[in-house]
This record gives C-alpha cells, structure tokens and sequence, in this order.
C-alpha cells in the first residue's frame, strides 16, 4: 500500500535516519593512526548499501517528501562527515574536500530554495555517479591495504569524484538559469 507523500515516519525514512545515528559510529571508528581499519571499511559498506536499500524502499512504498529531503542531507553526513575525519586524520587533502563540500552545500541550499516556491529537484543521475565516486574514494582510504600500499587508488578515486562534483555542479547551475528564463 503506497504512503502519503506527507508521511514522515516510513520503512525508508527510519532506514536513513538510522544512516545519520551511525554515522558518528564510523567517525569514531576511523583510526587516527593513517592505517586504515578493516572494522570501519565494513561500517562504511553498509552505511552505503543502506542507501541503495532506502531508495529501495521508498520506490516500493512511495518517495516523501521527508524522504526527499532526509535520504540527500543523511548522504551528505555521511560523507562529508567521513571526508573531514580523512582530513583530520592525514589521509585526505583538505582542498578536494573543500571543494566538495562548497558543492554540497550550495546545491542543498538551493535544493530549500527551489523547494520553497514548489520545485522538485531530484538528484541527476550525474549526481548518483557523483555520490557512488566520493564513497569509493573513503572506502578506498578505510581500506588498510589501500591506504597503506596502494595510496593512488583512494588520491585517483578522490580526483575523479572532485571532477564529477564540479560537472555535477555545472549541470545543476545550467538547469537553474533555465528555470529563470
């Protein structure tokens, strides 16, 4: 039986606000030691597989408009949460994930923005892959073989996934000034 597009307590709402509750978990399970833990690559896994099966569950039983707005913003904690623990733990640069972060945050302002007046704006498929190459690039830095052997895997991953969020960006800005004309 479809939901309410009002509904805010759903199957895939209670599945990404569970993603945002773990998501502290796996900050604290990165170790500071620039060594990778096989512990947190799990946790990361099935933080991102979570959100392949939310989207699940709200094609199933119907897409919210909570779900809209949580399963984006709990993508972006994650994230960028685990981007900045990187940084802080000398695994990342801070200027990829800067830009990153600009991105993310100037297009879900503009997401409420848009909003307000009405206007849906779901995430491009650009914007999936996007997603998919920063959380490639995190599990490629949790994973110890990587981040201690194979370092280019997670620095290449990290580049890729600055490029897609700029071509990303670029395609949101193209849609917003055609929406103004």
């Amino acid at each position: 039986m479809p939901v309410n597009e009002d509904a805010v307590v759903t199957w895939a709402n209670m599945v990404t606000v569970g993603r945002v509750l773990a998501s502290p978990i796996l900050f604290a399970m990165i170790p500071s030691d620039s060594r990778g833990s096989w512990a947190a690559l799990v946790v990361w896994i099935v933080l991102c597989v979570s959100d392949g099966f939310d989207g699940y569950l709200a094609r199933k039983h119907g897409i919210t408009r909570s779900g809209a707005f949580l399963d984006p913003l709990a993508d972006k904690i994650l994230v960028l949460g685990a981007m900045f623990t990187l940084v802080s733990r000398g695994v990342f640069w801070m200027l990829p994930v800067i830009i990153i972060a600009a991105r993310e945050i100037a297009i879900s302002l503009y997401r409420v923005f848009v909003g307000s007046k009405g206007v849906s704006m779901p995430a491009s498929k650009l914007a999936k892959v996007k997603t998919f190459s920063q959380q490639w690039a995190v599990g490629f830095a949790l994973a110890p073989i990587t981040v201690v052997d194979h370092t280019w895997t997670f620095v290449v991953c990290m580049w890729i996934a600055v490029a897609l969020t700029l071509l990303s960006a670029a395609q949101y800005a193209l849609q917003a000034v055609k929406r103004s004309s």
